[in-house]
């Protein structure tokens, strides 16, 4: 195997001549140490989304990819990786009986497949603070504006600038005797954190698994990415997550690893009424809408509650009721962020006049860039939303 020589190294000084240089040392690359486990978890973790959460048919894809790529030893098999899984809490025997029944994944797994995604997509975020939605008012938050304005009662004393403070003080009563005064008392402003409702809605339409090109893998990695982030770094929003194929209904975060595609037609309306519907109910006043499809709508139910469903082309009737319900949610103020990952341009037309009926945004891309893309259009809608 080719040695990858790395170039990052530690800069050294040496004395030639009584002159000192500087350069690098260019020393073989070494992968950070991993433990067998820690190994083995990685694929592992990969796998069991692909596999919809099924232990049994992930445990066989990593057995045979050890076949291929040697990933295990005599001193550490698959078997000893399966029992480290059992004892740290991964995973269960489908019985409640060691040794029978098979095994399936605890929800502590399906906490590790989010973080997994979160770290894939969205890279470099850390944990912060509660509401920490940035907008362009001042208020209550922690990241600091320059302004400084009058102590009122009911500040938090850890606002007070107490440089600018001291120097009123002085100005205010002189050098003789220092006397401070509550008029004397400034507070640096701070921009406003709002919060945030937001649903997620995931088409599961047969088209998510066509002609062999898995696209609702990705998106179930972007739905559990944005799940664990909005946990751990912004614990005061709300997220729902709703499937949309026939009918709509809503799931929960710790259902996202086992999200199958069905024999589905494309129900975006049930999707946006059922979004739409989940959000009334929200206190909050930024609500939004993240729908990732890659397919046209193809069915709407009638009001005697029966499906109409055309499968060919852009059928003008079903057409006209996605609109209608993309202005009804602009009447509410729901912004609607489609990610489109079809390239056809009779789809992205329709998406255009969508998009164009809500006032809200879209995204035209392949699978690859719909992680970062959807974390870049969740951070610029941290806006408080002023009604005018």
């Amino acid at each position: 195997m080719t040695e990858i020589i790395s170039s990052d190294l530690r800069s050294i000084t040496t004395k030639t001549n009584n002159t000192m240089r500087k350069g690098f040392v260019f020393t073989p690359y070494s992968a950070p140490e991993q433990s067998p486990f820690e190994r083995l978890f990685g694929i592992f973790k990969e796998l069991i989304t692909h596999t919809s959460g099924d232990f049994d048919e992930a445990i066989d894809w990593l057995r045979v990819l050890d076949k291929e790529y040697e990933l295990t030893t005599p001193d550490y098999t698959i078997d000893d990786f399966i029992e480290e899984l059992r004892k740290k809490n991964y995973i269960r025997d489908k019985s409640g009986e060691t040794g029978s029944g098979g095994a399936e994944i605890t929800a502590k797994m399906e906490r590790a497949i989010r973080q997994h995604a979160l770290e894939q997509i969205f890279g470099n975020l850390k944990k912060s603070g509660a509401g920490n939605h940035r907008t362009k008012h001042s208020g209550t938050g922690d990241e600091q504006t320059g302004d400084y304005r009058q102590f009122n009662f009911g500040d938090g004393l850890e606002k007070i600038s107490m440089t600018e403070s001291l120097r009123n003080a002085q100005v205010n009563n002189g050098m003789g005797e220092f006397q401070l005064h509550e008029r004397d008392l400034v507070v640096e402003e701070s921009f406003y954190k709002a919060q945030m409702s937001t649903v997620l809605m995931i088409d599961i339409s047969h088209s998510m698994i066509l002609y062999g090109e898995d696209r609702i893998t990705p998106a179930k990695k972007v739905a559990m990415a944005l799940a664990e982030l909005i946990k751990t770094r912004y614990p005061k929003d709300t997220l729902d997550i709703l499937v949309f194929g026939d009918d709509a209904w809503a799931i929960e975060a710790k259902d996202l690893p086992y999200l199958e595609v069905g024999p589905y037609h494309t129900n975006t309306v049930a999707g946006l009424e059922l979004a739409m519907d989940l959000l009334r109910r929200k206190r909050n006043t930024n609500k939004q809408i993240f729908m990732i499809t890659d397919g046209k709508p193809s069915c709407v139910i009638e009001p005697d509650g029966s499906y109409y469903m055309n499968s060919v082309g852009l059928d003008k009737y079903i057409v006209d009721k996605c609109y209608t319900t993309a202005q009804q949610a602009r009447k509410l103020h729901i912004p609607i962020t489609t990610f489109m990952i079809a390239q056809d341009p009779y789809l992205q037309q329709f998406i255009q006049n969508f998009t164009a009926a809500n006032q809200g945004k879209a995204f035209y891309t392949g699978i690859q860039g719909l992680g970062q893309m959807i974390f870049e259009d969740y951070q610029t809608n941290r806006v408080k939303r002023i009604r005018g």
